[in-house]
């Protein structure tokens, strides 16, 4: 009969084992299929998991027909374009509180207005001004937008609404009516998007703590599964997510209610079950019973009605047999009492999960300026080659004589925001085979003479309907954006409608073959290269969090153990990112494609140091234990920052954290194997490269004679 191991094990209650040998030691899970970014049919042109974006839709479509006809109808059509796009702000910050919300859209609101004015006032000067401008803008705009880790769509339609300000009608005297207009219509989109407030004022908080809940789900439907590695994934970038709205929700009056106590509660219970769930899905390797996920899904519909929580008796079946000490029982406790808190209405204390959060409700946002201007972070090259290429691109298409150039620089900016090489590349065929098909939609629709409230309705209509399909897939985004640009663009210039049309295909080919050049050829290897550190980064975090657990001498407090699960979180969401970027960047892809097994391997050790720190009462090992795994830990940092193998030697006997050993000799070995095929990569490419030497001496010999 073939050994079982104990599925629920921590460690403390030794291995139950039916029948086999003693001494096979536990089995390692699977390793996932690592993502693949592709340029195919399917990635041009199929949808992406997700939801439609129905409210953003109806909140785009109202914004944008409001600011353009109340513009129009106060002052002119031409000038009504400018409120139009001023609308856009009802684009961002869709997930966060309301309170929060607000200011933020008024930042937003502001960089709207001073893309206006600095596109204004540069085409008073002249064209070539008007390019540098839509250059500037775009940099800046990537700049901002990346460190202050606004949502999409990021950069773009601040350089679109820059980009339309260079054709408004008028001088450098105009400016701010020009600049007014645009602020018109960002407090058109700013009124839209807190509309839901008096109606449903936390119901961005239930949404985020909701969705924790079901990646949760997900994940247990992954134990045993070889998807394992990537539902780990998303389901920590959810919880990461939810700590952040919650987080920013605790304004000063709300914060001390019961409600908001609650919401804490069952942030910290998903949370905790998170870390559980890691230990269980790390130590098993068949799945779990479907019960527990239908149960955790029935809790992300609980978290805005209590109601709707699911009975905790509900989970004794799964935890008949269990011995109460192994994680899979331990799992099942933690479900059992989230749903208890779910309950809680009122005044119900919920002991220590319903305290304050230990972090600052605001980010640091002149501190995230300052590190994404670091070698360290992808920010600092990912906009400058925004700068360089859409600068580059608007300045290509003045050159040639092109009168709607600004087109070219939105097309690259467009392209450019894949991010990688492969994503840009699926952006460039979906730009163009959308704008395409767009540009006979709305050729047709010019030619209809349309009154100017038509014109304001239809571009509202597209508008919503761009934003409801944009999520899922770019290329039917773009063709339904296409007639919306058209429409604008004519109202705000007038001309020759064929003209229009045929210019707007040819600046779209233009601007995705700039858009795509960029990605190609500046900072290609911006990710691949921040690597190497973004998993020194999660072993030194690990290394951190294991040493604070394991030393028996220090007592971790509530706040110094948040900022460790913090900071170990943000480090596993950063290094999954920096890897799946890394993959688009072509052709470094090829080396970077080997470090799967290693990634992983440094997931699995950041997440297992992770769920440690979630540990009531963790096991105690002793001073010299804890000073080899240090020391173990230490060694494999160095061997990743010299790019070297790991002389690891024999770690110490965890009998508490088995599954730390494992990983830890899982990430030795890829190592390894990664070091060795770099050197063999190399010597082949040297060898290739000798012999094109030699042929190439070779031919001066024969031409000689």
């Amino acid at each position: 009969m073939v050994s079982v191991r104990d599925l629920g094990t921590t460690g403390e209650t030794g291995p139950m084992r039916m029948g086999g040998s003693a001494d096979e030691g536990p089995e390692r899970v699977q390793v996932a299929q690592r993502p693949q970014p592709r340029v195919d049919l399917k990635a041009v042109f199929g949808l992406e998991s997700g939801q439609w974006a129905w409210t953003t839709a109806v909140q785009a479509s109202i914004a944008m027909a409001l600011s353009f006809g109340l513009a129009a109808w106060l002052f002119t059509p031409q000038l009504g374009t400018l409120a139009a796009l001023g609308s856009m702000t009802v684009l961002y910050e869709k997930k966060t509180p309301y309170a929060y919300r607000s200011a933020a859209l008024a930042l937003v609101g502001l960089g709207f207005v001073a893309s206006v004015a600095f596109g204004s006032l540069a085409s008073s000067l002249s064209a070539w001004a008007s390019v540098v401008s839509i250059g500037l803008t775009a940099g800046v705009a990537t700049w901002v937008c990346a460190a202050w880790r606004v949502d999409k769509p990021g950069p773009l339609f601040f350089v679109l609404v820059g980009a339309i300000s260079t054709i408004a009608p008028g001088g450098w005297t105009d400016v701010p009516l020009h600049a007014a207009l645009a602020a018109l219509g960002a407090a058109v989109g700013w009124a839209v998007s807190m509309s839901g407030a008096p109606v449903r004022a936390r119901h961005p908080e239930y949404r985020a703590v909701s969705g924790a809940f079901k990646q949760l789900a997900a994940l247990l439907r992954a134990v045993g599964r070889p998807e394992l590695d990537h539902a780990q994934h998303q389901a920590s970038v959810a919880v990461a997510e939810a700590w952040r709205i919650v987080l920013l929700a605790q304004t000063r009056g709300y914060r001390s209610t019961p409600e908001a106590a609650r919401l804490r509660a069952l942030l910290r219970w998903v949370s905790d079950i998170h870390l559980a769930t890691t230990q269980v899905c790390l130590a098993r390797t068949t799945p779990l019973p479907e019960a527990a996920a239908d149960f955790a899904d029935r809790m992300a519909r609980a978290v805005p009605v209590p109601d709707r929580t699911p009975d905790p008796d509900e989970l004794d079946e799964l935890r008949r047999g269990l011995r109460p000490r192994s994680l899979e029982s331990r799992l099942y406790g933690l479900l059992a009492r989230a749903a208890q808190a779910a309950r809680r209405t009122g005044g119900d204390a919920d002991d220590e999960r319903t305290d304050t959060l230990h972090d600052s409700r605001y980010p640091a946002l002149w501190d995230a300026l300052r590190f994404s201007l670091s070698p360290e972070s992808l920010v600092r090259p990912t906009a400058l080659r925004m700068w360089i290429t859409v600068t580059a691109a608007g300045a290509f298409g003045l050159w040639l004589g092109l009168d709607h150039y600004y087109w070219v620089a939105i097309t690259a900016t467009a392209v450019l925001q894949g991010g990688t090489v492969v994503l840009a590349m699926n952006r460039s065929v979906q730009r163009s085979l959308g704008t395409l098909i767009g540009v006979v939609i709305g050729a047709y629709l010019l030619t209809l003479g349309l009154p100017v409230s038509g014109v304001v309705l239809l571009a509202g209509l597209f508008m919503g309907l761009t934003q409801l399909v944009v999520g899922r897939n770019f290329f039917y985004a773009s063709i339904l954006i296409t007639p919306m640009a058209l429409l604008l663009s004519y109202t705000a210039a007038p001309q020759e409608l064929q003209e229009l049309a045929g210019a707007r295909i040819i600046d779209t080919l233009v601007g995705s073959v700039f858009g795509l050049a960029g990605a190609l050829l500046l900072w290609r290897r911006a990710s691949a290269t921040r690597l190497p550190q973004a998993i020194v980064a999660v072993l030194e975090t690990a290394r951190e969090c294991m040493v604070a657990v394991l030393d028996q001498e220090v007592s971790i407090g509530p706040e110094r153990r948040y900022r460790l699960r913090r900071d170990m979180r943000a480090a596993l969401v950063n290094l999954r990112g920096v890897y799946e970027s890394a993959l688009g960047d072509v052709p470094r892809s090829s080396s970077t494609q080997p470090l799967w097994p290693v990634v992983v391997a440094t997931q699995r050790t950041g997440y297992l140091a992770l769920s440690a720190l979630a540990l009531d009462r963790p096991a105690e090992v002793g001073t010299i234990t804890l000073q080899r795994v240090d020391l173990a830990l230490r060694e494999l940092i160095a061997s990743m920052e010299e790019r070297r193998t790991p002389r690891l030697g024999a770690l110490p006997r965890l009998t508490a954290y088995p599954r730390i050993n494992m990983e830890l000799h899982a990430l030795s070995n890829a190592m390894t194997s990664a070091v060795a095929q770099d050197e063999r990569s190399a010597r082949l490419e040297a060898e290739r490269r000798a012999q094109r030497e030699r042929r190439r001496a070779q031919g001066d010999v024969d031409a000689d004679l």
